[in-house]
């Protein structure tokens, strides 16, 4: 029997599934991303209706790295890079299922979890609502009513879960990087200019 602090989550086809230890709003962050990276990683996995929010917005919850823990389907996921930039894209490969956001390699830990994966009730009543929006600017709407979350805000609460993940060696206990080399269990892609512009 699971705490009753675990949120469990799955990809569509419930392949690849796992749980948030320890998941609330005191020990992470949800919000709602509105950047056209999050976005287009939607669209380039086809998941636009079950992922995406009216305004283009992917629900995430922001949590220490080995509080993420896979049960099955470790085999079936699958990393990219839409850009140049360092974040690591994470999708189940079985259905195409956005799952994951994270630095390049262990090295920096942090995660996030695309609570589309998440049954709405639990995420709720473990997480309350999303304590704000962040980079609303690149919305596909009006986002002028949103409540704003500054992402140097957000990085402020990430920085301090980042050093207790490091003092207690638990980035090396990342379901999602090797614990020696801190790699990638993945092998990542990376999209090129054209493949991002081919985005229907």
């Amino acid at each position: 029997m699971s705490a009753p602090d675990t949120l469990p989550f799955a990809c569509q086809c419930g392949a690849v599934t796992g749980v948030i230890e320890q998941a609330s709003a005191r020990e992470g962050d949800r919000v709602v991303c509105h950047c056209v990276d999050c976005r287009d990683l939607v669209r380039y996995l086809g998941q636009e209706e079950r992922v995406l929010d009216d305004l283009g917005g992917t629900d995430l919850y922001q949590s220490r790295c080995a509080r993420v823990k896979l049960h099955s389907g470790r085999d079936k996921l699958a990393s990219l890079h839409m850009t140049e930039g360092k974040t690591l894209r994470w999708y189940a490969s079985c259905c195409n299922s956005p799952m994951f956001n994270t630095y390049a390699n262990g090295k920096v830990p942090y995660v996030t979890t695309i609570l589309a994966n998440a049954d709405p009730a639990r995420r709720d009543a473990l997480l309350g609502a999303p304590v704000g929006h962040v980079f609303a600017e690149q919305a596909t709407g009006d986002a002028s009513e949103l409540e704003l979350m500054p992402f140097s805000r957000l990085m402020r609460r990430f920085f301090g879960r980042m050093i207790r993940d490091l003092l207690a060696g638990d980035r090396r206990r990342s379901a999602l990087f090797d614990p020696k080399t801190l790699e990638p269990i993945a092998e990542p892609i990376r999209l090129s200019p054209e493949q991002r512009d081919s985005l229907p």
